[in-house]
């Protein structure tokens, strides 16, 4: 049994307590309140996470239109080709209607009538962003009255997460970090990017969680925020950048980056990872209630113009934005990026990662997820404070 084995065989599955039917209710009861308040008639959920989010119910997006109408008073009205309605129907943890379609059928055209017939108060339809165009179209051509984008009063209720979103974030941030640990002590020379990917994945999977992503880079492909299209071989004296995620249950996902350096870091490698984690502490300093999100993107640039870095999106420096939300899905509201002005509130969910790309010589990328209590900031996890001793 070699060291993987050994390390696999330590992992237990984690758990953490579902979100409850009264949560679904309640979240469902909040986007009809938006609804009326805007004096749309109803929302259309696509098969996206907004769908799980709001009624419990995760299905596969495909070629053919389901999902869910969600009018602004009453129950949902689940949409599903004919053939699904006898599996549908063992999901369903919210009631409602459901109307179902034959296969020469056109559902766009069935979901217009059947929006129509509502009793509920407003006009038009509220389209879930993540509806595919070929729907969307079809959707809007079918309405009777205006088809307006959802995403706004969507995002509102998402991007704050009640205490049970974020306990279940927090055992699979705590899964994950444990990951990067054993990782970082199992590293050898020889060792390939390949293997340790699947060791990853494995390891999630030993842990309950479905794997989501693993990235690992070596040497000056750390200086890719996305890596490189091919394997590496891990030797003395290079830069390492992990980046990974799992999905425990119901959806949520973790997402963790550690960089640092396999044997004796050179005082270059040292200083690159020093002004990475000065960005980084300036960022969640800036992280405070009521701040608007890209005041934590501009501090991240700051303090790495303030190291010679930058400025801007100027590289050596910082490419892209600084962080994004984390829930049922890897990136979604509050995008911690420059223009967005929602202010910072108790119960967002977000990454911190000013990823330092030195292009043609080594990144150093940081990633930890803060969740904004009544009082603040805190991290999920224990931050990285020293290369030398990054756990």
């Amino acid at each position: 049994m070699d060291d993987f084995d050994k390390a696999l065989d330590g992992f237990e599955k984690v758990s953490a307590p579902a979100i409850g039917d009264a949560e679904l209710t309640a979240r469902l009861s909040g986007l009809q309140a938006r609804l009326r308040a805007e004096g749309v008639k109803a929302a259309w959920l696509d098969a996206s996470s907004s769908l799980r989010y709001y009624t419990g119910l995760s299905i596969g997006l495909s070629e053919r239109v389901h999902g869910a109408l969600i009018p602004a008073e009453g129950a949902p009205i689940y949409v599903s080709p004919q053939f699904e309605v006898p599996k549908l129907e063992t999901m369903l943890r919210i009631g409602g209607e459901i109307l179902p379609w034959e296969e020469h059928e056109d559902p766009c055209a069935m979901i217009g009538t059947r929006l129509g017939q509502l009793a509920a108060p407003g006009a038009g339809l509220a389209l879930d962003p993540a509806t595919p165009f070929r729907f969307a179209g079809r959707l809007s051509a079918a309405m009777a009255g205006a088809v307006v984008p959802a995403e706004a009063m969507i995002a509102a209720q998402r991007q704050v997460k009640s205490a049970a979103e974020i306990a279940i974030i927090q055992t699979a941030m705590d899964a994950s970090w444990r990951l990067q640990k054993t990782v970082h002590d199992l590293l050898r020379p020889g060792l390939t990017t390949t293997e340790l990917c699947d060791f990853v994945d494995e390891a999630h999977r030993r842990m309950g969680l479905a794997p989501l992503f693993v990235a690992v880079q070596f040497g000056e492909a750390t200086a890719y925020p996305h890596g490189v299209p091919y394997p590496q071989v891990l030797k003395e004296g290079d830069m390492v950048l992990v980046d990974l995620g799992g999905i425990l249950n119901d959806g949520y996902r973790s997402d963790i980056t550690r960089t640092y350096v396999f044997g004796t870091p050179t005082e270059r490698q040292r200083a690159i990872w020093n002004a990475e984690r000065r960005a980084h502490a300036a960022a969640f300093a800036a992280a405070r209630l009521g701040t608007p999100c890209e005041a934590v993107d501009a501090a991240a640039r700051a303090s790495l113009a303030a190291d010679g870095y930058g400025p801007d999106y100027a590289v050596p420096g910082l490419p892209h934005r600084t962080g994004h939300g984390l829930g049922l899905d890897i990136h979604e509201d509050p995008f911690i990026v420059r223009g967005n002005v929602t202010p910072l509130a108790p119960g967002m969910v977000f990454s911190i990662e000013p990823m330092l790309c030195v292009y043609g010589e080594c990144g150093v990328r940081l990633e930890d997820i803060v969740h904004m209590g009544e009082d603040g900031p805190h991290w999920f996890c224990p931050p990285a404070m020293t290369l030398d001793a990054p756990f």
